[in-house]
């Protein structure tokens, strides 16, 4: 059940699962420099709208586009295309044990060319790829989706990484002195860090 409550405290609360949450109604506008796609979701909310606004959403492994989810409109399906999977291991498991983590590139992934794709009104385990044999419309939606992937991909820019190396690191200059009842061998100018915390 999802539950939300804002400052006139109206609440408004949902049965039903929603995986595509946003919050973009209830925030200031954002700078015009920023792209936002957020979508209104209080007719979810309210009952009023059986359906996201959202069309596509878009799946990524790391920062490689994984997989594309398309929910047509005037539609009851949703579909979803993986352009690739993680190899998993050992063979038959449903993860990637020996790394701890499913890996997102070269040899511990598998391309699909085209797509596995799957209908997830239908399937929503993700069980049972559709085929051109099975699903008459297969390449008409395939193109539908790689489009949509590529117009997404056309309005995202490179940023920094914010888990290299150097941001991940520890970097006790910017920690607080340890208080003297947590038991560590700390040593810093406790006056010297008052002054900056008490500003």
């Amino acid at each position: 059940m999802l539950s939300s409550r804002w400052k006139n405290n109206s609440e408004f609360r949902a049965f039903q699962p929603k995986d595509d949450i946003t919050v973009h109604a209830l925030t200031p506008p954002a700078s015009s420099r920023r792209i936002i796609d957020g979508r209104d979701l209080m007719p979810l909310l309210r009952g009023t709208s059986q359906r996201s606004d959202h069309e596509f959403l878009f799946h990524y492994c790391n920062f490689y586009l994984n997989a594309v989810r398309w929910a047509p409109r005037n539609s009851t399906s949703v579909w979803k295309a993986f352009f690739f999977t993680p190899k998993f291991s050992p063979e038959g498991a449903n993860g990637c044990f020996p790394t701890q983590v499913c890996l997102c590139y070269g040899h511990f992934v598998t391309r699909h060319h085209p797509p596995l794709l799957f209908d997830l009104s239908k399937d929503p385990r993700e069980r049972n790829p559709v085929t051109p044999t099975s699903e008459p419309r297969f390449r008409e939606i395939v193109a539908t989706m790689e489009e949509a992937a590529t117009r997404h991909t056309q309005t995202v820019r490179d940023v920094p990484d914010q888990f290299s190396l150097g941001n991940i690191l520890w970097k006790p200059w910017l920690q607080m002195c340890c208080p003297s009842s947590s038991g560590l061998s700390c040593q810093c100018d406790r006056e010297k860090q008052d002054r900056q915390v008490s500003r």
